[in-house]
């Protein structure tokens, strides 16, 4: 069908429009290989990662599948102070999250030396694992990271939440842009302006950035089944990004509690927050999200994020809903399949029948 031949998938040598939303801490080598398998661009998310860890991802990746797949840096926010926590404030910032310890029998951390690894080795990681796309949220990439990747023949994206910085994207020599909407879960990956400030819808966002940028556009956002792909591919995207559908899938890193607050009643009223990490991020309430709502007793990112990372894999362990960040789009009560290769199969054939009723 003429929707599956669009200059993403021609960018990426892949035969469906459809990239797997890439999970900072919750990807997994069989989702990203199904979605690759099935015609899609897998996406792996490296946050945390140290090099040697992302070669090894790399490795098993390919050995998983032959077709193409991504990965995923966080790059550093541009003018972003890295946060200066002496022993004092780290103390308090401990204190405030002391309950969620005790809770899950863990005990409060020291404060280390680094929180997370280096960005650039990160990247030059990425780059030397010669994915066949690398993509980047929380800003632009350097016209030299930018440059090297393209020496290895890797296909680069850039994730925008504004048409603002879409811009500054194309202008910096991407060749793809994912323009993510508020609806979407996980973390809002501003970086011109504050996220709060930032919140476009996807249905609003996506056509302004197909008018404003040169290269592919990838919807992002609140899309779970078939029609929010046609709907976005009838507004000039290119591919279409989904992320929490593919989530609640068995292939998925995600703990079975995750996956069932995906379908629980919750769902559907998910919620921003600063609780888990220090940057706003999209998911299903529950006990942190309501208690820490004063941004003022939160650790700044990535402090933070590596404080209740002790407490959230305790609780993910044990079973704890009330402690874990259940990251989750708006769209997540649409969301049926439990298997990956099954949703892939399902949009495709809904894409078609949508089209083909509008057709007729």
């Amino acid at each position: 069908m003429p929707w599956k031949n669009t200059r993403a998938t021609r960018l990426f040598n892949v035969d469906l429009p459809i990239v797997l939303g890439p999970f900072g801490g919750l990807s997994s080598i069989e989702l990203t290989a199904t979605v690759s398998n099935a015609g899609g661009l897998g996406s792996y998310g490296l946050y945390g990662y140290e090099p040697a860890r992302i070669s090894e991802t790399a490795r098993e990746l390919r050995e998983a599948t032959g077709k193409p797949f991504g990965l995923n840096i966080w790059l550093p926010i541009e003018g972003e102070v890295p946060p200066a926590v002496d022993a004092a404030a780290f103390a308090a910032y401990v204190d405030v999250l002391r309950p969620y310890f005790e809770l899950v029998g863990v005990e409060p951390p020291t404060q280390p030396a680094t929180y997370l690894p280096d960005p650039a080795e990160q990247i030059q990681a990425a780059i030397d694992a010669e994915p066949a796309v690398l993509s980047f949220v929380f800003g632009v990439p350097t016209s030299s990271v930018i440059e090297e990747a393209r020496r290895n023949g890797i296909v680069v994206v850039g994730t925008a939440t504004t048409v603002e910085e879409a811009v500054a994207l194309d202008a910096g020599g991407v060749d793809a842009i994912v323009a993510t909407g508020l609806e979407a879960g996980g973390h809002r990956v501003s970086f011109l302006r504050a996220p709060e400030d930032s919140l476009v819808g996807t249905m609003a966002l996506v056509p302004q950035v197909v008018d404003a940028v040169s290269v592919p556009v990838i919807a992002a956002g609140g899309i779970s089944d078939g029609r929010g792909v046609a709907a976005a591919l009838t507004l000039g995207a290119d591919a279409i990004q989904i992320g929490s559908a593919f989530l609640a899938t068995r292939q998925s890193a995600a703990s079975p509690v995750h996956r069932e607050a995906l379908r629980g009643p919750d769902a559907g009223h998910t919620v921003l927050t600063r609780a888990f990490s220090g940057r706003l991020a999209r998911g299903v309430p529950n006990r942190v999200t309501s208690e820490l709502t004063d941004p003022r007793a939160h650790a700044p990112f990535p402090v933070q994020n590596w404080l209740t990372g002790k407490f959230r894999a305790a609780a993910t362990a044990a079973g704890v809903p009330e402690l874990m960040s259940l990251w989750a789009g708006q769209s997540s009560p649409l969301i049926r399949e439990d298997d990956a290769r099954g949703l892939m199969d399902t949009l495709v054939t809904s894409v078609d029948e949508v089209f083909a009723r509008l057709g007729s």
